[in-house]
């Protein structure tokens, strides 16, 4: 965990939330006091894991909460009143939003700490699986393109158009879509 936020009006929680943070390895803290604060500053930085110690003196830490979950570039630890916590978590799970009882016991953070660290660095790696595929469905879109140009200007076959490209990315050692992408800069202008 790289970057943590902290919204608390809490004095005592803040210095006692930073001091778990900093031992679990986080390098830089934020600490802001309101849900508007949150909300500004949100589409501006990133952050690995974001606290909210409720309720917050503009909004319920419950809706702060959800708007971080649904930008999905946080976990999100949701501490609340011990009355509220089953009903917290029962509308909170859904989102992947950990839900700790008030009065916060050391061991216990820990251990949400340590869930919500394990679950932001398996999300980081879906993100980067999600990213690569996105571009290999790209690159497979430029590809076709191009197949469908040299079948139409050149009358090529499918599979003669799939090996030209081939062979140009080879015998030129690119890639496959940097080829296609030449193909379409010609028949295309």
């Amino acid at each position: 965990m790289e970057n943590a936020l902290i919204v608390s009006t809490s004095d005592k929680s803040v210095a006692f939330f930073a001091d778990m943070l900093h031992a679990a390895g986080c390098g830089a803290v934020t600490v802001l006091k309101t849900g508007a604060e949150t909300r500004r500053l949100f589409p501006e930085r990133d952050f690995d894991i974001v606290i909210i110690y409720s309720p917050l003196p503009d909004e319920s830490g419950e809706s702060l909460s959800r708007f971080i979950a649904s930008k999905e570039s946080a976990q999100v630890i949701l501490v609340v009143k011990g009355e509220y916590f089953e009903e917290m978590s029962a509308v909170t799970e859904d989102e992947g939003i950990l839900v700790v009882a008030m009065p916060v016991d050391r061991a216990l953070f820990w251990i949400a700490l340590k869930l919500a660290k394990s679950a932001q660095s398996r999300l980081r790696k879906m993100r980067s699986e999600n990213i690569k595929l996105k571009q290999k469905i790209e690159d497979i879109r430029v590809v076709d393109r191009a197949k469908y140009l040299l079948i139409s200007y050149l009358n090529m076959s499918e599979q003669e158009a799939h090996r030209f490209i081939e062979k140009q990315a080879m015998d030129m050692r690119t890639a496959k879509r940097a080829v296609a992408e030449g193909i379409l800069r010609t028949y295309e202008s």
